[in-house]
């Protein structure tokens, strides 16, 4: 099996019996070897202390008194959020119903930074023994968020953070000079003669997708939507990318990020949409359970209609969360 996101973490856990990744010591540490939490030379001798005996026992508990006791106010709120964390990973039987828990509970004090390492930690489990690079590479944008460009039918998908640290500097060429001016490096769109070299650098995040034109990029995209589907919820339901939407009896849909909610929320209501807003949608898919007893009766065996769009800045931020609350499901099983 090829090895792919290393900077998951997932080498830090252990799969349960269940199939889930349970929390472990080792995934603990990590979130405490975080810049945020590493205190810096100015520190005080109790927020010292305090990491330092996390070091030594991670599940230990922490008091009130514990807290109050640090003398910088920004390092006391950051130990609050990441404590409250640790306690919420550690009450779960595993890493994805500590996440099932954290998105049916409303996100509430729960940094964007986290949620997405979780993310990205379910899909490493749930993509394990994954052999195609178009579905892995898809498989980003549930935890990345990327930059998109327009050109000639492309629909070309680079990650953003990669994309910000490399403006400035190199001559453009004509694939980064699409995706933004001020981007500086060379980066390659994922197609069948390079795919080889996506394990090489899959932590990197160094390959554009074609979502527009590829086949193969839009097939990647429904699988891993399945995958996520399957591992978190329990449920088999098939993914098929769609070139428009046309469907008289549409009963269900879920935007798979904000504008492609509100965009599909003006659909619902019968509203035209303008040329710029159609312009946004970049992926449509149908998505079907297998067990229609799985489905609200609402729903019954007619499809859920899945929407992708870009924001006005043209940045695509996809959230996994919407397919666990959004999801038409006529009674939610346990995860993993």
């Amino acid at each position: 099996m090829t090895e792919f996101w290393v900077s998951s973490g997932h080498h830090l856990t252990q799969r349960t019996e269940g199939g889930g990744l349970a929390v472990t010591d080792e995934l603990i540490l990590a979130y405490l070897a975080r810049p945020e939490l590493v205190p810096p030379e100015e520190a005080c001798e109790a927020e010292r202390g305090l990491h330092a005996s996390l070091l030594a026992e991670p599940r230990r508990p922490v008091t009130r008194a514990d807290i109050e006791a640090i003398a910088d106010a920004d390092a006391r709120e950051n130990w609050e959020v990441m404590l409250a964390f640790r306690d919420r990973l550690l009450a779960a039987r595993s890493v994805e119903a500590a996440y099932l828990a954290l998105v049916r509970g409303g996100l509430q004090g729960v940094p964007g930074l986290f949620l997405t390492q979780l993310v990205h930690l379910i899909l490493r489990n749930a993509l394990d023994g994954c052999e195609d690079p178009f579905v892995l590479r898809a498989a980003e944008l549930f935890f990345r968020s990327q930059r998109v460009s327009l050109h000639e039918g492309a629909v070309l998908l680079a990650d953003a953070e990669v994309i910000e640290a490399r403006e400035g500097g190199a001559p453009l060429s004509p694939l980064v000079s699409m995706l933004g001016k001020e981007a500086a490096s060379e980066l390659d769109v994922l197609n069948e003669e390079n795919a080889w070299t996506y394990w090489s650098r899959s932590d990197a995040f160094t390959m554009a997708l074609n979502l527009g034109s590829s086949t193969r990029s839009r097939e990647g995209l429904a699988r891993a939507i399945e995958a996520f589907v399957r591992h978190l919820l329990n449920a088999e339901v098939t993914v098929a990318p769609l070139d428009r939407l046309e469907d008289p009896d549409w009963r269900w849909f879920v935007g798979l990020d904000a504008e492609g909610t509100r965009i599909g929320n003006t659909l619902w209501r019968g509203e035209a949409l303008d040329d710029d807003a159609r312009e946004r949608v970049i992926a449509v898919f149908s998505l079907t359970f297998a067990d229609p007893a799985r489905v609200d009766p609402r729903v019954g065996d007619r499809p859920v209609y899945l929407l992708l769009a870009m924001s006005p800045d043209k940045t695509v931020q996809l959230k996994p969360q919407n397919l666990v609350v959004g999801l038409p499901l006529a009674a939610d099983r346990a995860a993993a």
